[in-house]
């Protein structure tokens, strides 16, 4: 068999490029590659993109305050990108916007039929206190009211407390590795790897990960329209 010779070798991906990574909150690049931003940019990012929902939705700061149960103070700090805001923080500014957290986190609309997720270019957001993260594995842009996400979660870590939807909203999900622990109300559910779940999100629930090992499961969200 014939040698290719050097330069028609395809070239090895640069280690600049294997590392990057959209855990830091944002969206990925037009060009399919993730956006190589600063922490700090992303919260700014993250910041304007809140004032302007918020704008839009016609409500003051006092107002989004009550309506989504997180402090005039705290949506200041985020919105002038000095805050980055946990998990269950920006749960809450969600479901106050009635938005999901992808277009929280930078999700664009795009004509394709068909797409391709590279795992470097993941919509992904990772809680800075609790190093939870939330990968989207679903096309961000596709309003079909269904999430396919990836949920990772340190030892003794857990989600906080997330908020019920405004409108109907399912659940399913199944363990991959570790153990979970999925708290509704008082009700814990224990799942071991393997396991699968199934809730209706009617009240504040959230996701444990109680082991000594990391956790990580699959999640679908369905939301009825």
């Amino acid at each position: 068999m014939d040698k290719i010779p050097n330069k028609a070798r395809p070239a090895p991906p640069t280690k600049r490029l294997s590392q990057a990574r959209t855990a830091k909150g944002h969206a990925p690049g037009r060009n399919g590659k993730a956006s190589r931003m600063t922490e700090s940019a992303i919260v700014v990012e993250v910041g304007a993109r809140l004032k302007r929902l918020r704008t839009q939705a016609g409500l003051t700061l006092e107002e989004f305050a009550a309506k989504s149960g997180v402090s005039r103070a705290m949506l200041s700090k985020v919105e002038r990108g000095e805050k980055s805001p946990t998990l269950a923080v920006i749960a809450r500014i969600g479901q106050g916007l009635n938005v999901s957290m992808s277009t929280l986190m930078g999700a664009e609309p795009d004509p394709a039929q068909v797409a391709v997720i590279r795992a470097p270019n993941r919509l992904t957001f990772k809680d800075p206190e609790t190093g939870f993260e939330r990968h989207t594995l679903s096309p961000t842009h596709v309003d079909s009211g269904i999430e396919f996400l990836l949920h990772r979660i340190p030892p003794g870590k857990s989600s906080g407390e997330l908020p019920a939807y405004a409108s109907p909203t399912e659940k399913y999900l199944v363990v991959h590795s570790g153990q979970l622990t999925v708290q509704i109300g008082k009700a814990c559910h224990v799942l071991e790897a393997g396991d699968s779940f199934f809730f209706d999100v009617r009240e504040p629930y959230s996701f444990i990960n109680a082991g000594k090992t990391p956790c990580a499961y699959y999640l679908v969200i369905a939301r009825r329209r």
